[in-house]
């Protein structure tokens, strides 16, 4: 899986993966949160990145990620509330 907004390949950790299938988090809609979801950068290489489905009722989906050499997905959330 690679993403077209930051140029790089997706790594997702096994964490990550475990909350995708517990919350019925595809690949597919994961890189869409990532390539068109808003950001939230804690510094040049730690973000959030989150977006809302409108057919999910557990919105918004967001994943932390870390920019490095690859797109690391460290967990992915839902009912994610934007401070």
């Amino acid at each position: 899986m690679n993403s077209t907004r930051f140029q790089r390949p997706v790594i997702v950790t096994y964490h990550a993966r475990q909350r995708m299938d517990e919350r019925g988090i595809s690949e597919e809609i994961l890189l869409e949160v990532i390539d068109t979801g808003e950001t939230r950068y804690a510094d040049d290489t730690h973000l959030w990145v989150f977006k809302e489905f409108p057919a999910r009722d557990d919105n918004l989906l967001c994943a932390v990620l870390v920019l490095e050499d690859a797109l690391v997905v460290k967990t992915v959330m839902h009912h994610f509330e934007v401070l």
